[in-house]
C-alpha cells in the first residue's frame, strides 16, 4: 500500500496533516461556540458555519490563480502564515459583543484565505508528483494515503478541543470564554505544519514552481492533443459530477452541524461499561495499529516482517483486553467527541477499500470513477435513512429545548446510533472524495487542469454553502423530516448519476 509511492507524498501529507488538526480541532466545538457565546439561533449559527465552509473551499479558486504566477510553493507558505494570524485572533476571548463578532469574522476572513491558498495548492503538488510516468498507476492510490493523512490529523482533533475547553474551564475561564483554548491549539499545529514542510521540502521542491509549459507539462500532455469534441465531452463531463458532489458534501458536512446538534440534544452523554470504549482515543488508536499491523502480515514479503506484524497484532489485542478490564462502569463524554468517529473511520477502512478495489481491477471488474461517486450517493442516503430511524420517538428541537429548561425528563437516543451513521457517512466519503480529486485530474483537459480543480472545489464550496439548510430546518420540524431532506437529495443525485453513466464513462476509456 505505501510502497512505490514518490516520496514527496509523504512529507506534503504529513504537512496537511498538521493543518487539518488545527482546523478540525477549531470545527469540532465551532457551531456550539456560536450559540453559547453570541446566543444565535440553530439558523443563525448554521448560516455562519456554513458561509465559512463555502468560502474555505470556494477561495482556493483564488488560490490556485495566484500559484499560476507566483509559484504552488509561495502560496502554501503564505497561507499557513495567513491562517496563522486568523487562529490567533479567534483564540483572544473578547465577550459577544459587536467587537467581539467583527473581530471574529475577520479572522474567519483571514482563516478561509489562507486555507484557499494553502489546502487546493497543496493538493496540485500531490497530483504533479504522478506525473512522472513510473507512478502513473499509483495516482488513485496515492490520493487514497494523501485522504488518510488528512483524517490522521481530524481524528485527534475532537478530544483536543474538548480536553483544551476544559483545560480553560479549569483555570476559571467560562465557558463560552474556553472556547478559546481549542482554537489557539490550530495556531501550534501549524507551526507543526510548516516545520514538517520545510523540513522535507528536498522531496517535493520539483513540483513547487509556477505551472508553466517548461516546469508543469508532462511528456504525454505535450504530445497528445485533445480534440475539440473530446475537450468539451470531458468538461461537461466533470461538471455532470461537480452538480452532484455539491449534495453529497451539503450532507455530509452536517457532522459540524445538525448532528453534533442531534449529539448535544438527543443523544446520552454517557455509555456503561466496554460500550464506552470507542470514547476513548487511545482505543482507536489501538484498533488502527491492530488493523494495519493485521494487513501488514499478508503484505510483508519476508519471514521477519510477518513475524513482527504478528507480534504487533498480539500486543494489540492484549492491549485491548487490558483497557476493557480498566474501563469504568459508565464513561462520560461531550456532544464533540462523536466527530473523532467519521476520521477513525476513514483511516481504518482506507487500506481495506483499497485492497477490495485493488482485487476487483485484477479481476477487471472494479467499478469506474463515476460509478463509485454514484453508490457514494446512495451510501450517503442510507446514513441519513438511519438518522430517521434513530429518530423515532424523538421530540422537535423546539420541544426538546422547552423540556429540558422545564427540567423534564428527555427522551434520549444511544450513541451507537450517530456511531454507526458516521460509519456509514465514511463508506460514502471514501467511494466519493479521493476518488473524486483523482477522477478530476486524470480527466481535465491538460489546458484546463488547474481550471477544473478550481471546479471540484466551487462544487465543494456551494455544498458547503448549502449546509446551513441543516440549521433552518433544525427547531419546529420532525426530526424525520430533517433526515428525509438529505436522503431525498442523495437518491435524487444517485440516479441523476447513473442516467448519465454511460457519457461519464465515455470519457474514462
Amino acid at each position: 500500500m505505501f510502497r512505490n509511492q514518490p516520496k514527496g507524498l509523504f512529507a506534503l501529507a504529513l504537512a496537511n496533516t498538521g493543518e487539518r488538526f488545527g482546523y478540525y480541532t477549531m470545527l469540532a466545538v465551532f457551531a456550539l461556540f456560536l450559540k453559547a457565546n453570541f446566543g444565535l439561533t440553530a439558523g443563525q449559527a448554521g448560516l455562519i458555519y456554513s458561509v465559512f465552509l463555502g468560502m474555505v473551499y470556494f477561495l482556493p479558486i483564488v488560490g490556485g490563480a495566484l500559484a499560476d504566477r507566483f509559484g504552488f510553493g509561495k502560496m502554501v507558505t503564505i497561507g499557513i502564515i495567513v491562517m496563522f494570524v486568523g487562529y490567533l485572533l479567534l483564540s483572544i476571548p473578547l465577550g459577544g459583543d459587536a467587537l467581539a463578532l467583527i473581530v471574529m469574522i475577520a479572522a474567519l476572513l483571514l482563516v478561509s484565505l489562507g486555507t484557499g491558498l494553502f489546502k487546493g495548492n497543496l493538493q496540485v503538488m500531490v497530483g504533479d508528483l504522478y506525473n512522472d510516468p513510473q507512478y502513473a498507476d499509483k495516482r488513485d492510490s496515492g490520493f487514497s494515503l494523501f485522504y488518510m493523512a488528512i483524517n490522521i490529523g481530524s481524528l485527534f482533533a475532537p478530544m483536543a478541543a474538548i480536553g483544551l475547553k476544559k483545560l480553560g474551564m479549569s483555570m476559571g475561564f467560562a465557558e463560552n470564554d474556553a472556547y478559546h483554548f481549542s482554537f489557539a491549539a490550530a495556531c501550534l499545529s501549524l507551526v507543526v505544519s510548516i516545520a514538517i514542510y520545510y523540513g522535507f521540502r528536498r522531496t517535493f521542491r520539483h513540483v513547487e514552481g509556477k505551472r508553466d509549459k517548461e516546469a508543469a507539462a508532462t511528456p504525454s500532455e505535450e504530445v497528445k492533443e485533445l480534440s475539440k469534441e473530446e475537450t468539451k465531452s470531458r468538461i461537461v463531463a466533470l461538471c455532470l459530477v461537480f452538480a452532484v458532489v455539491i449534495f453529497f458534501w451539503m450532507a455530509f458536512q452536517q457532522s459540524g452541524l445538525t448532528l453534533t446538534f442531534f449529539a448535544d440534544e438527543f443523544t446520552k452523554m454517557s455509555a456503561p461499561g466496554i460500550t464506552g470504549m470507542p470514547f476513548s482515543v487511545l482505543n482507536l488508536v489501538i484498533v488502527l495499529i491492530l488493523v494495519y499491523a493485521g494487513f501488514s502480515i499478508f503484505q510483508s514479503e519476508s519471514r521477519k516482517g510477518k513475524n513482527i506484524s504478528i507480534g504487533i497484532v498480539v500486543a494489540c489485542l492484549a492491549a485491548l483486553v487490558w483497557r476493557a478490564i480498566r474501563t469504568p462502569d459508565v464513561t462520560n463524554y461531550d456532544a464533540p467527541i462523536f466527530q473523532q468517529f467519521n476520521p477513525f473511520f476513514v483511516v481504518a477502512l482506507t487500506p481495506v477499500s483499497m485492497a477490495i478495489f485493488s482485487s476487483l481491477a485484477a479481476k477487471g471488474k472494479e467499478p469506474s470513477a463515476p460509478r463509485k461517486i454514484a453508490y457514494g450517493m446512495l451510501v450517503a442516503a442510507a446514513a441519513y435513512a438511519l438518522m430517521i430511524l434513530a429518530s423515532s420517538g424523538l421530540n422537535t428541537p423546539d420541544v426538546q429545548k422547552a423540556a429540558k429548561e422545564a427540567g423534564d425528563t428527555l427522551t434520549l437516543a444511544g450513541p451507537y446510533w450517530l456511531i454507526s451513521t458516521y460509519l456509514i457517512l465514511t463508506f460514502g466519503e471514501l467511494l466519493l472524495s479521493p476518488i473524486g480529486i483523482s477522477f478530476v485530474t486524470k480527466v481535465a483537459p491538460p489546458k484546463y487542469k488547474g481550471m477544473m480543480m478550481g471546479g471540484w472545489f466551487a462544487a465543494t464550496a456551494i455544498g458547503n454553502l448549502l449546509v446551513q439548510v441543516g440549521g433552518h430546518l433544525w427547531g419546529s420540524l420532525p426530526l424525520w423530516v430533517v433526515w428525509g431532506v438529505f436522503v431525498l437529495l442523495c437518491l435524487l443525485s444517485a440516479v441523476f448519476m447513473f442516467s448519465m453513466m454511460k457519457r461519464l464513462e465515455a470519457v474514462t476509456k
